[in-house]
C-alpha cells in the first residue's frame, strides 16, 4: 500500500533517503535504497534520488512492496574440484565467492555455480543451500565439502555435529606469536554493538557458545606469524575472532582489527584485497563406505607470493617460506 507525506519545514536539509528512514521504520535503509532504485519512490509526483535534499512542503510516496523470494538460479562459473564421486564433492573455493545466495547477494555464489555444471544437490539445505553442509566465509578460500543426495547430507551432518572430521586452516596473523604452539579457548558469541562481527568479550547478543581453536607456528616472518590452525568446533568467524581476542588479527582481515596494508620494516605492502585464511585440509569418513578421505587444497599462489613479497620486505629469503608449507603439507 501506498504512503504518502508531507515534508515539514524542520525536516528541510534532510536527504530523502535518510528522511524515509525516520518515516517508514519497517523498512531496512537497504530496502528503502532499492525502492529508490525501481522508481518507486516519488518526490512531487516524480521519481527521486536518495541523495535529494528534501527543502520542506514536497509531497513525498513510497510503495513499498516486498522482496522477490530469492532463489538459486544455475551460472556458469568455473570451479576447482578437489575430490568427487557419486554421494559428495569437495571443491575448491575461492576467496570472494559466497557459499550460497541470500538478500543482497542473489548470484555469483558456489551453489549458482554448481547449478551450473548441471550438478545433482541434496535438498537438505533447502532451495536456497541445496548440498551446502557447512560454510566458508566469502574471504576465505579453500576445501568445502557439497552433499549430492540426502543421504549423504544426513550423514556429513551428523559427522559435523559429532566433531569427527579434522579441519585444519593456513593463517597468516599480525605480530609474533609468544610460543611455538597453543590453544585458544574462548566462547563466541554475537557482538551487541556490531552485528556483523561475532566476539569473544563476555557480554554478546545471545548465548555464547563454547569454541576451541588449536594453532601452532610454521614460519615467523616481516613482523607476521604463518600458523597452522585446527579447528575444534565450527562458529561464525571462529579463527578470525579468536586471533583478534589475542591481539594478533588475520592478515587483511579489517573487521576484526587488523591493518589496511603490512608494514616490513619501512616498506608498506599492497593491500592484500582478502583475509590470509586459507582451509587446506579436510579428514574425515565417507558418509556412505566409512573409507577416511584426506582432502586437501593447496595455498592459492596469490597468497604464496604475498609471503615472498613480505619476506622480502623484510630481508629475508622468500623459499623458506616456500619449502615449510610444502613440507607441512
Amino acid at each position: 500500500m501506498k504512503q504518502h507525506f508531507l515534508v515539514a519545514s524542520e525536516d528541510a536539509g534532510l536527504r530523502l533517503d535518510r528522511y524515509l528512514a525516520a518515516r517508514v521504520p519497517e523498512l531496512s535503509r537497504t530496502r528503502i535504497q532499492e525502492l529508490i532504485a525501481a522508481g518507486l519512490v516519488r518526490v512531487n509526483g516524480a521519481p527521486a534520488k536518495g541523495s535529494l535534499r528534501l527543502r520542506g512542503a514536497e509531497r513525498v510516496e513510497i510503495e513499498p512492496q516486498p522482496r522477490p523470494a530469492p532463489h538459486a538460479a544455475p551460472e556458469s562459473i568455473p570451479l576447482e574440484i578437489l575430490y568427487e564421486d557419486d554421494d559428495l564433492l569437495v571443491v575448491n573455493k575461492p576467496a570472494g565467492m559466497i557459499v550460497h545466495a541470500g538478500a543482497g547477494h542473489p548470484s555469483g555464489t558456489l551453489v549458482n555455480a554448481l547449478l551450473g555444471r548441471g550438478q545433482a544437490l541434496s535438498r537438505g539445505g533447502g532451495i536456497l543451500r541445496p548440498g551446502i553442509v557447512h560454510r566458508l566465509d566469502k574471504d576465505t578460500s579453500g576445501a568445502i565439502i557439497v552433499a549430492k543426495n540426502d543421504f549423504a547430507h544426513a550423514r556429513l551432518g551428523d559427522i559435523f555435529q559429532r566433531r569427527e572430521i579434522s579441519k585444519t586452516y593456513i593463517a597468516l596473523v599480525e605480530g609474533q606469536l609468544p610460543r611455538e604452539h597453543g590453544s585458544i579457548e574462548l566462547a563466541i558469541g554475537r557482538d551487541l554493538r556490531r552485528r556483523t562481527r561475532m566476539t569473544a568479550r563476555k557480554k554478546t547478543a545471545g548465548r555464547a557458545r563454547e569454541a576451541r581453536t588449536d594453532w601452532r607456528v610454521l614460519a615467523r616472518v616481516g613482523g607476521c606469524t604463518l600458523v597452522e590452525v585446527q579447528l575444534h568446533t565450527g562458529r561464525t568467524h571462529q579463527i578470525r575472532v579468536h586471533f583478534s581476542a589475542l591481539r594478533h588479527p588475520v592478515v587483511g582481515d579489517t573487521l576484526y582489527g587488523a591493518e589496511r596494508c603490512e608494514h616490513a620494516g619501512k616498506t608498506e605492502l599492497p593491500a592484500l584485497g582478502r583475509n590470509f585464511l586459507h582451509a587446506a585440509r579436510l579428514v574425515f569418513a565417507h558418509p556412505r563406505t566409512g573409507e577416511t578421505l584426506d582432502v586437501r587444497a593447496p595455498l592459492p599462489e596469490s597468497l604464496r607470493e604475498y609471503l615472498r613479497q613480505l619476506a622480502a620486505a623484510a630481508g629475508e629469503d622468500p623459499g623458506r617460506l616456500d619449502a615449510q608449507l610444502d613440507a607441512a603439507h
